[in-house]
């Protein structure tokens, strides 16, 4: 009869739909179809014409000025703008949203084309999302407060003697515990709870990343100094831009991060929001 037909018509066109939407689902790229019309109409992003940049809340310098991130200014801040105009977008393109840290690097489907908030490659991350290629390499730091043994403490060695804290999970802990020991290691939940030891004199020094280590002394504890930091090779973070698994945009990323690495402006940007690493020294 033409009304079953027509029911079994409309039941086909139901299955049809549901698998679409089932295989969209399993996707670990987006948790929205991507378009095919971005940037300069090439580029499959999660909506049209707009290139959606996750970061994390709040953020802080050098990285972000003024926990905005849409007004281009901090180091990634900087980054992310002079990437997305590689890449075909202007500034008014850029759609900016924020997750958690763990959340980002977490598998599944993501609502956001890019993401970046410090991430350090690791190759146990890299099996749940992808990273670009890098567009800092950073060192390991030594926070001392001004009046505490470790204020003196110009070496590796003289480090051992004295109470160091440090953020459980973190390549800062890896390096610390590497280059220290474990003997004199205050191990903390996070950062802040790490910052918090210092400020309060539970530990006389914290490591943590070069750039965390400046933001430490100019922003949150008055009477501390970044004393030190340890040699690249042992221990340098590769930051780099988190982007969810088997994103079609990977290569692009990469691509328009290698430009700006092999034309100077990575440089140039370090130099303006990262100037001050240059006068640390190297612990040995």
């Amino acid at each position: 009869m033409p009304v079953s037909r027509t029911l079994r018509r409309a039941a086909l066109a139901a299955i049809a739909v549901a698998a679409a939407v089932s295989l969209a689902a399993c996707s670990g790229t987006s948790s929205a179809a991507p378009s095919a019309d971005a940037g300069d109409g090439a580029l499959p992003t999660v909506t049209a014409g707009k290139l959606t940049i996750a970061t994390g809340e709040p953020n802080y310098e050098p990285w972000f000025v003024d926990d905005d991130p849409s007004n281009g200014e901090g180091f990634e801040g900087a980054v992310a703008n002079a990437v997305a105009k590689e890449l075909g977008f202007e500034a008014k393109d850029i759609e900016w949203v924020r997750t958690g840290f763990d959340a980002a690097i977490a598998p599944g489907p993501k609502d956001w084309d890019v993401n970046i908030q410090q991430f350090s490659v690791t190759d146990q991350r890299k099996k749940a999302v992808d990273f670009s290629s890098p567009y800092y390499t950073t060192t390991q730091a030594v926070v001392v407060l001004n009046d505490s043994p470790a204020a003196s403490a110009a070496s590796i060695d003289e480090l051992k003697k004295v109470k160091v804290g440090v953020a459980a999970g973190t390549t800062s802990y890896t390096v610390a515990k590497a280059q220290l020991g474990e003997a004199n290691l205050s191990v903390f939940n996070t950062v802040d709870d790490v910052v918090l030891a210092l400020k309060s004199g539970q530990i006389d020094a914290m490591v943590t990343d070069l750039p965390g280590a400046f933001y430490v002394t100019g922003a949150q504890i008055e009477d501390a100094t970044v004393s030190g930091q340890f040699a690249s090779t042992d221990g340098g973070d590769d930051f780099a831009f988190v982007l969810p698994k088997g994103s079609a945009l990977t290569a692009d990323v990469s691509k328009a991060v290698d430009t700006l690495r092999e034309n100077g402006t990575l440089d140039e940007l370090q130099q303006k929001w990262l100037s001050d690493a240059v006068d640390v020294p190297v612990l040995k």
